[in-house]
């Protein structure tokens, strides 16, 4: 048996495989048949005999290449390039396909002809190295997220639109295994998908986000979440109606004025396009450190617009349990990196603490996002990450620390009257703390489209800041902008 609860092929030839009959049932047709994945080059399966082959080889080199990657991390070696584990996998699909022709000729059974056999290495590879039936799906740019149930893959599209989609995989054994391909080959190290660690959160190689669950479901299941914008900047997001000029103006200002600022919002509403967004406004001088759970920003790719960048990733616990590390201990680890800057991609924990003692320790302009319903609802969602800490911060701790650590609190909405969309809608200001709750002013607040409109004007102290990196007053063209002076 596998980790999902199917027999493992056998060299023998198994047509019998109740694995076989589960997927056969589930889906209306034998895995196998007609190419899944639906990879170039291989069409039509020519016999039982060439797609047992093709599951014996999968088997293999799942098995036999994540050892191989468990033994080189265990000897502290730099990760292997992606190039040196294909050379590694196409040795071991050779050796299989050898012991499983010697297999089937020492029972008498029909062996696959060296062709097809070549067809098969190369289709087994494409399959591990590449992204399966996920490709046709990811090539096409107007697809934002995708979800998958099993045989059932659901898309939505930018403009709102969704749709069912064809099956993505012949069984729900072969998507467990494209999710842990994928997991072997995400990030710096592999991560574990199997009924001892039945999720796992990973990145593709596009910059998708895909979280997969297994076990704990009645059948495997699958999200994707793709940011269509990768290289953005505030400019851009103005073109795309998140912000208008107004707030392209002051946002930029806010960051170039070394402001800490948290984006919130709900889920899929743009807040780690709007952080790279914001992130393009700092000069390529500073030296930025990056936390997140899974590698998303990216700001390491950009050698130009960000030279000195430090990306980390937190890391699970390996199958013993240990040599986990949170995102909390990687903020403070990054406090001793001498940073201009500390970003975290998401927070979603204790590590509440850290940032904002990095945020109130001299890390002037450090940026988080965090997922909160309303602007104000933010300092709820701080003080409930900040009990579950070691600490265990009472309201009022949690709340001065808030107070003295963020400057502004960004939130983002998606418009129900325009599907897709996605908007600034509020700018809270932090003054101070009162007790049990945070002082703030809502200096841009939801219009009765959800778009921001002006609220309450910055303080003094603060404009004079805005004013003193480049803000031009001028620029802020809303009835009654003169009062900001």
């Amino acid at each position: 048996m596998n980790d999902f609860g199917q027999e493992t092929p056998s060299p023998s030839g198994n047509g019998g495989n109740p694995a076989f009959a589960r997927a056969e049932t589930r889906t209306g047709r034998r895995p196998g048949v007609t190419d899944p994945a639906g990879l170039p080059g291989t069409g039509v399966y020519e016999d039982t005999a060439t797609e047992d082959l093709r599951r014996w080889l999968r088997h293999q080199l799942s098995t036999r290449l994540s050892e191989r990657i468990r033994a080189h991390e265990a000897s502290d070696q730099p990760p292997w390039p992606e190039t040196e584990r294909r050379a590694v996998a196409e040795a071991i699909l050779a050796d299989a396909a050898e012991e499983y022709t010697r297999e089937r000729l020492s029972h008498g059974s029909e062996v696959v002809p060296p062709d097809a056999e070549q067809r098969m290495i190369q289709a087994v590879l494409r399959e591990v190295f590449g992204l399966g039936g996920l490709e046709p799906l990811l090539r096409d740019q107007d697809i934002e997220n995708i979800n998958i149930n099993g045989d059932r893959v659901f898309v939505r599209y930018a403009d709102g639109r969704r749709e069912q989609m064809p099956s993505v995989v012949g069984s729900d054994g072969e998507l467990v295994q494209l999710m842990r391909d994928l997991a072997a080959r995400s990030g710096v190290e592999e991560r574990r998908f199997d009924r001892g660690s039945p999720g796992v959160s990973l990145q593709l190689p596009g910059g998708e986000r895909v979280f997969a669950v297994m076990a704990v479901t009645a059948r495997p299941s699958v999200s994707i979440r793709r940011h269509r914008y990768r290289s953005v900047s505030l400019g851009k997001l103005r073109r795309l109606g998140t912000i208008d000029q107004e707030l392209e103006a002051l946002l930029g200002a806010m960051v170039r004025a070394r402001k800490n600022l948290l984006i919130t919002g709900g889920t899929d509403t743009g807040k780690t396009t709007l952080l790279r967004a914001l992130a393009a406004e700092i000069p390529p001088s500073e030296r930025l450190i990056t936390i997140e759970d899974v590698f998303e920003l990216g700001l390491d790719a950009d050698a130009v617009a960000h030279p000195d960048v430090v990306a980390m990733q937190a890391r699970e616990a390996n199958l013993e349990g240990q040599g986990a590390i949170s995102q909390a201990e990687l903020v403070r680890w990054a406090l001793r990196m001498a940073p201009d800057r500390v970003i975290v991609g998401e927070v979603r924990g204790p590590e509440v603490i850290p940032m904002c003692n990095a945020m109130s320790q001299g890390n002037d302009g450090s940026m988080a996002t965090l997922h909160a319903s309303t602007s104000r609802g933010a300092f709820t969602r701080l003080a409930a990450y900040a009990v579950q800490g070691p600490e265990r911060l009472p309201l009022e701790a949690t709340n001065l620390l808030a107070a003295s650590a963020l400057d502004f609190v960004v939130h983002l909405e998606r418009l129900c009257a325009e599907p897709g969309k996605r908007v600034v809608s509020s700018v809270r200001e932090v003054i101070d703390t009162d007790g049990q709750q945070v002082v703030s002013n809502e200096v841009f607040r939801p219009g009765s489209d959800l778009r921001a409109r002006p609220g309450v004007p910055l303080r003094a102290e603060t404009l004079d800041d805005l004013v003193a990196v480049g803000l031009d007053l001028d620029e802020l063209q809303w009835p009654g902008h003169r009062r900001w002076a």
